[in-house]
């Protein structure tokens, strides 16, 4: 007997996402969302900066630009409708060098493609007029980017969804999934849930539960850890917004970076080193499975063979203040490393490729009655209500 419609594997925010857009595209279906963790938005909805993306950085067209944009305006309703704590603050980017100028101008390019209106470049004087501690050559005005609490957030589509009728089970890890002609069999530590279709959303853990689906999986999941300081209480006041540099188009990541915080304060960071560990926030953490996982899989060492220089750097700041102090400077001279105080930590599931090309857009894969969410990184949180609609127009067709 098939008990459910859809169940949801992963409680963080683009699996409640999707079961909130199945119900509201569907209401009184039969859905449960099953969550390995005692509590919901542990790992990378938790761990989260808490910007609300713009669209700036990606490639138009593509499934990040497509749905950070829709997901933006919907994110903004939600947060206006729920009453949750949120500001469009806006952002710089900002070249501290010659060389960067040409990625500075890429980048006003993208966001007018992808829609942005507003932006702006910025002369030195107009970045200390933002801005009066950073230092730059150019600047790049963004006037769409804000803040929020993703935690907050999430919870909030989670109450949704118990008032509308979904079953959330805690603390169950799901193990393998069985997939038959009519039904899909979730099997978890302590039990088998059955249901129509499944949607599978489980971050960091994605690629072991495509892969009983679909074997030969041509993708991994590499951990990156990123670190964060935060400016002290005491510290003066040196941020007023949010402040990025121009970023590597060659690296998936965005450079450290000055982040002001929904709830207070300022982050500094993060960086990107290679977490022993999918859930290893902490420097002493280790996972011999997940490490040994990423050591064996062929692209793993491509990458390595390609970005070498930067992850030294990015190892180099993790083990040094100074060194991580340093790379702050270049956007804020005026820092110190007596401002700064260590901060937390996440861990971005990035999706290595076989040939060691890391993905940089959305992959979301069908087999039958299953739809795996296989790499979901930033601005997966910005965009959670557009890819939730997504996953949810996709599951109801099948």
């Amino acid at each position: 007997m098939i008990k459910n419609e859809f169940i949801i594997v992963g409680g963080g925010i683009v699996g409640l996402a999707t079961a909130l857009r199945i119900l509201e595209a569907r209401p009184g279906a039969r859905l449960v969302l099953i969550e390995k963790e005692s509590d919901l938005a542990q790992h990378q909805t938790g761990h989260n900066s808490g910007v609300i993306h713009s669209g700036l950085y990606y490639k138009p067209g593509s499934l990040k630009a497509v749905n950070c944009r829709k997901g933006y305006e919907q994110l903004l309703t939600f947060c206006r409708q729920e009453s949750i704590p949120h500001e469009i603050c806006g952002k710089i980017v900002v070249a501290t060098r010659d060389a960067e100028l040409p990625n500075l101008e890429e980048l006003y390019r993208r966001g007018v493609a992808n829609g942005l209106e507003g932006l702006r470049f910025l002369r030195p004087e107009e970045i200390h007029e933002i801005e009066p501690n950073c230092r730059g050559v150019r600047g790049l005005y963004v006037p769409q980017t804000g803040i929020v609490d993703y935690g907050t957030v999430a919870r909030k589509y989670a109450e949704k969804l118990i008032i509308q009728g979904a079953e959330i089970i805690l603390g169950q890890c799901v193990q393998s999934i069985h997939q038959g002609d009519k039904h899909v069999e979730v099997i978890g530590e302590s039990g088998t849930y059955t249901a129509k279709a499944a949607v599978v959303c489980a971050g960091l853990q994605s690629d072991y539960l495509a892969r009983s689906t679909e074997p030969d999986l041509p993708l991994r999941i590499l951990p990156f850890r990123g670190e964060y300081y935060k400016l002290k209480k005491s510290a003066p006041h040196l941020v007023n917004h949010l402040i990025y540099p121009v970023p590597d188009p060659a690296f998936p990541f965005l450079g450290v970076h000055f982040t002001r915080m929904i709830g207070g304060g300022v982050e500094c960071g993060p960086n990107a080193v290679f977490a022993f560990g999918r859930e290893a926030y902490r420097k002493t953490d280790f996972n011999l499975r997940d490490t040994w996982e990423a050591l064996t899989w062929p692209g793993f060492y491509k990458v390595t063979g390609k970005y070498w220089r930067t992850e030294l750097g990015e190892f180099y700041r993790s083990i040094s203040k100074t060194a991580f102090v340093s790379a702050l400077q270049k956007l804020v001279p005026e820092l110190l490393e007596e401002h700064l105080e260590p901060g937390g930590a996440g861990i971005r599931a990035q999706a290595c490729a076989r040939d060691g090309s890391l993905l940089d857009d959305f992959d979301i894969r069908i087999r039958g009655n299953v739809i795996q969410v296989c790499n979901a990184p930033s601005p997966a949180a910005t965009a959670s209500l557009s890819i939730g609609q997504t996953l949810a127009e996709k599951v109801l067709s099948l």
